[in-house]
């Protein structure tokens, strides 16, 4: 076709669509629909996956994390009652580690994470805190995370042998008591204990946006934390639940599978498994959590497809459904057209381009809307969004899809009609 004639025919179907608006607006309503949906969702998705991740990745990229059980277990469809028969992790075991697998630097033992803990709230003087989560750890804690001191120091290792009344705050606690003034000295009471204050954490990424907030933390040594709480640690506990995690990290330059080879065989030997047994704990790197993370948002995305999909199919139709009517209507003026000289191919581009202009614009404005939707969400709430590149051009691909796809029937009808039996057409 010469590119003067594609230039007319399509100069044709923009002035019909727009004699035309109401009924083009109508048409375009279902895939405005559509498109809104697949932009505006993807853009909170998106974010929330963003921002997940950014959490994740405080666990530190070579950190081994040994727990009772973990959603790795869950998933694999383990029964919850089997799981709560496992022993609990214990500071012997994290002793043990450190001592029997030589590639492993740092070791750490943290109370309060990994399952139901204790929260309290902070006071000084007439300020109080929220419920905050209480987490015991050793002076290894900084050395495993990603996250590190922005005032002040962690406490020492005297100070957890000594089970010294120290806390280190999280950012939401030094901002609600010290808003104004140095915290470093500052007693501060944990529920019914006195602490002094000793340090404040940097802020943490929050985990998708919402209201829980990563730093709503603080954090003290774990023997003064098992002493407050009156939690027996070095108890097993099998078929009690208790939050008790084990942090490890390699040395540099050890490939992390020995590193993880290495724990898995002091723990096996810890808890007197046979060759044969499973076992009875799951160990947890940042990887391992991206991954799982990572197949729960594909379904979350594919949930997200289909629907939209089942949105667009709608639009679709009814993008048929119209211009099937509108080439009913201008039946005449299809059988002058032929009459005049204008071959089949030329008719069924004609239609053809009304559909995916129609379509289009549905894309375009879809795309607006659904932007519009997600940026107005992140201002009222807060909540994390992202617009990536490929989402708009998902939108436009898809309703120029479904303009050929749902139009390609109404045309091809036009372009066969015999021009006498069209012209005497009332």
């Amino acid at each position: 076709m010469r590119g003067g004639l594609f230039a007319e025919i399509l100069t044709m179907s923009w002035d019909t669509l727009r004699g035309n608006k109401l009924r083009s607006a109508l048409t375009v309503l279902g895939i405005v629909i559509g498109i809104t949906s697949i932009v505006g969702v993807t853009s909170l998705v998106r974010g929330f996956d963003e921002s997940v991740r950014d959490s994740i990745k405080t666990l530190g990229p070579d950190t081994i994390f040994v727990a009772k059980f973990s959603g790795l277990s869950l998933s694999s469809g383990t029964s919850f009652q089997e799981l709560l028969k496992r022993p609990n992790m214990t500071p012997d075991d994290a002793a043990a580690i450190e001592r029997n697998a030589p590639d492993i630097e740092v070791v750490d033992l943290v109370l309060g994470q990994g399952g139901p803990a204790p929260s309290e709230r902070v006071y000084y003087r007439n300020q109080k805190t929220k419920s905050l989560q209480v987490w015991g750890s050793t002076e290894k804690h900084t050395q495993l995370t990603a996250v590190g001191v922005e005032l002040g120091r962690f406490f020492t290792q005297s100070e957890v042998q000594r089970h010294r009344s120290v806390i280190v705050l999280g950012q939401t606690a030094y901002k609600v008591l010290f808003p104004a003034e140095d915290p470093i000295g500052k007693t501060v009471r944990l529920g019914l204990a006195q602490y002094e204050v000793i340090g404040v954490m940097e802020p943490r990424p929050s985990p998708g946006g919402l209201a829980t907030n990563a730093d709503d933390f603080v954090l003290i040594p774990h023997t003064a934390y098992q002493k407050q709480f009156g939690i027996r640690a070095y108890q097993t506990g099998r078929g009690e639940m208790r939050a008790v995690l084990i942090g490890a990290q390699p040395r540099k330059g050890v490939p992390h599978e020995l590193a993880m080879r290495e724990v898995e065989e002091v723990m096996r030997i810890r808890h007197g498994l046979r060759l044969d047994q499973p076992n009875d704990f799951d160990l947890v790197t940042q990887d391992a959590v991206l991954d799982l993370y990572g197949r729960v948002t594909q379904a979350a995305y594919l949930a997200l497809i289909t629907l939209s999909s089942i949105a667009l199919m709608v639009g679709g139709i009814g993008v048929m459904s119209i211009m099937t009517i509108s080439v009913t209507e201008r039946t005449r003026e299809i059988g002058v057209r032929k009459a005049l000289g204008a071959r089949r191919v030329e008719i069924l581009w004609q239609f053809l381009l009304e559909a995916v202009f129609l379509t289009s614009a549905g894309g375009v404005l879809g795309i607006l809307v659904g932007s519009t939707l997600g940026f107005g969400v992140h201002y009222l709430t807060k909540f994390p969004v992202s617009l990536p590149w490929w989402s708009f051009a998902i939108g436009i691909g898809f309703s120029a899809g479904i303009g050929i796809l749902f139009g390609m029937i109404p045309a091809v009808r036009a372009s066969r009609m015999d021009p006498i039996e069209a012209l005497r057409y009332e």
